[in-house]
């Protein structure tokens, strides 16, 4: 669906303006080139979140604490 999406606003950039449809079409993959590094570097700051949440949560877990859970 994202696709698709994509591809008609891309057909109307096309219609509208065609040599900045063009120019987009020769530069998308550049930008995707150099977003790389900052994608890589989102997995990490994302891991070591989640080993930092591991390790805090580690006692609760360990004293028996399901997360999800509730107790009423």
């Amino acid at each position: 669906m994202k696709f698709f999406v994509v591809l008609v606003a891309w057909c109307l950039l096309l219609v509208v303006s065609w040599p900045l449809a063009l120019l987009l079409l020769v530069l998308l993959p550049v930008i995707w080139l150099l977003s790389i590094p900052f994608r890589i570097l989102g997995a990490v700051f994302t891991a070591l979140l989640s080993l930092l949440q591991a390790l805090l949560m580690l006692p609760a877990r360990l004293l028996g604490h399901r997360p999800g859970v509730r107790s009423s």
